[in-house]
């Protein structure tokens, strides 16, 4: 009948006496040597006594000695035999008779039949003291020299007519309870043995679960995508995982434990954030969705959100708070660009609707069925129309690039032809603003690998924003050429720097594996931008100086960037007040003209 667990009990069992029968040979090797140095003594000591007490000297007791000898030596060789390491239970059993049952049969040849209690009584004590298990190998050993006694008496008829009935059922007596006393001191060392085995065994599994468990928690720990973290209600971190270090724009989990110590002053960028969380945590022992902004390892902010509770030891107070951390910059970011997108919507599209509504009103009040339009009111409602369609499609096209990004269609384009055309769709813009446009991009410039339309839009809006940011009059000038991949083109202290020596920036956009790229430059003489203004000037929603002369959104120039980038180009501005602008761009030359 089996129950649960008797297999793995089974198992145990086997392993136990695996163990068994290892300290079993372990044990008797030590045995046999001391045995075989105890009968070599005696050997000596009877070689004296032929000597020096001739009388007393028995040869029989010579040869009892060296067979004594002889098997002790046997069972030493064969220790190191397959048979002796199988078997360690016959080496057991050679061992103890070759250390009584030999002594008896020299008794026996010697016509004496004396119980050399002595004897039994030291080889017992011996195997009990270092072989402590498996009893009933102990009881068998005893048993065998005893029938070998009697046995070989009676066949021999040998008598015990030195000894009365009485004193003889004394020596059987003490016989007894010696054995019995080795026998049990054997078998409770074995039990006890066994039991701390068995504990063991069971102590090394639930350290091996532990281990396990410990492993899974630790690669949860690792590898989670949110930070986990433990805090003090000090404010100090007691763990981190990699997560929350990257989080931090720390370099290791460590770094946050040792960085980290005043956690309402170093990471909350508002410090009553802490005292918040800190109330609500109290409040109901756990946090869930807590959103604040933080200060990184370098300074930048980020957006997290937090999930903790608190950890309380059993009196109530309070241990330290446990939690997760995740990073939700992007997400706020793009909830941002969509509150912009609404804002947008509502306010830059206002102006040309509420115009054109007014112009409808007021003729809504001429009398008669028909209405007769001027053709210059005519062609305001045309321009308005047309102009918050342009603003339409260009806000629709920066929401779609920031959730997908720009799909390009590239072939090889002629600069120079694309700027020709650019600057004839916005000639009535040009002529205008009473601006000179000079087209120096040169006739034999090599292909540049581009998408024709988005390029197109890049150098309309470049045009476009320069015209409505400067007074009228102003001179623009396009220009292109090869440069050399690696070699710099822009210094930031030059405001007009000569187009040779222009040095090569370092691009945040990966730079296609090509020789030699396309840069080019759209140049004005106009008011120039102030350099607070040149460092977010491509930025979302950002407009220069004169924006309030203007009704765009001020999408043009992060357009531009979003178009080059996804070209894997690099765009930038050179300019200070009142000594005009360069807009440069770099793009990677067709395959056919590297």
């Amino acid at each position: 009948m089996f129950y649960p667990g008797h297999k793995k009990s089974v198992q145990a069992l086997t392993v136990y006496e695996v163990w068994r029968d290892r300290f079993l040979r372990d044990r008797l090797s030590p045995a046999v040597r001391i045995a075989i140095f105890f009968a070599f003594t005696i050997i000596v000591y009877l070689l004296g006594e032929a000597i020096f007490a001739p009388r007393e000297f028995k040869i029989v007791y010579l040869y009892t000695s060296a067979a004594i000898q002889f098997g002790l030596l046997t069972c030493l060789v064969l220790q190191k035999t397959s048979i002796g390491k199988r078997y360690p239970g016959l080496l057991f059993l050679g061992f103890s008779w070759s250390l009584t049952v030999v002594v008896q049969l020299g008794l026996a040849a010697a016509k004496i039949g004396d119980l050399p209690l002595l004897t039994w009584s030291l080889a017992f004590l011996t195997q009990a003291t270092l072989m402590p298990v498996r009893w009933r190998l102990h009881l068998i050993s005893q048993l065998g020299v005893l029938f070998c006694h009697v046995g070989i008496n009676l066949i021999l008829n040998l008598s015990f007519a030195k000894y009365t009935t009485f004193r003889l059922s004394g020596f059987y007596l003490y016989l007894f309870w010696f054995c019995l006393i080795c026998d049990l001191s054997v078998y409770w060392y074995e039990c006890l043995q066994r039991k701390e085995f068995s504990t063991r065994r069971e102590l090394e599994s639930a350290y091996q679960q532990l281990e396990v468990a410990e492993a899974k928690y630790r690669s949860i720990f690792e590898n989670a995508g949110e930070g986990i973290f433990q805090s003090t209600p000090e404010g100090r971190y007691i763990t981190a995982n990699p997560a929350l270090a990257r989080i931090y724009g720390c370099d290791s989990p460590e770094e946050v434990t040792a960085k980290f110590t005043d956690i309402e002053r170093q990471l909350y960028v508002d410090p009553v954030r802490r005292n918040q969380f800190l109330r609500s945590i109290e409040q109901s022992n756990t946090v869930s969705d807590f959103e604040s902004q933080i200060y990184r390892s370098d300074g930048s902010i980020v957006w997290i959100s937090e999930k903790a509770r608190v950890v309380r030891d059993s009196s109530g107070s309070v241990l330290y708070y446990e939690g997760l951390i995740e990073d939700i910059t992007q997400r706020k970011q793009a909830q941002e660009s969509q509150r912009l997108f609404i804002h947008a919507l509502s306010h830059d599209l206002r102006n040309p609707v509420a115009g054109m509504l007014m112009v409808l009103k007021n003729w809504k009040t001429k009398t008669g069925d028909s209405i007769a339009i001027p053709r210059s009111v005519l062609e305001r409602m045309i321009q308005g129309s047309e102009q918050q369609l342009r603003l339409i499609n260009s806000l629709l096209e920066v929401h779609a690039g920031e959730l997908r990004g720009l799909v390009l269609h590239c072939t090889g384009v002629d600069l120079r032809a694309l700027v020709k055309a650019s600057a004839a769709d916005l000639e009535p813009l040009i002529n205008d603003a009473q601006a000179t446009f000079t087209n120096l991009v040169p006739d034999d410039l090599p292909a540049v690998n581009a998408d024709y339309t988005q390029l197109w839009r890049v150098f309309s809006n470049l045009i476009s924003n320069a015209l409505k940011h400067n007074l009228p009059g102003l001179n623009l000038k396009i220009f292109a050429k090869v440069i050399p991949r690696g070699k710099n083109i822009i210094n930031q202290s030059e405001s007009k720097p000569d187009i040779d020596k222009l040095p090569m920036p370092h691009s945040q956009f990966p730079i296609p594996h090509s020789p030699s790229m396309i840069y080019c430059t759209v140049e004005d003489d106009g008011v120039g931008i102030l350099p607070e203004q040149c460092e977010h000037l491509f930025d979302l929603y950002v407009r220069g100086n004169q924006s309030r002369h203007s009704v765009g959104l001020g999408l043009g120039l992060y357009l531009c960037r979003q178009i080059i980038g996804a070209h894997g180009g690099q765009i930038g501005v050179i300019s200070s007040h009142g000594k005009g602008a360069i807009f440069w761009f770099t793009l990677p030359l067709a395959e056919n003209s590297r």
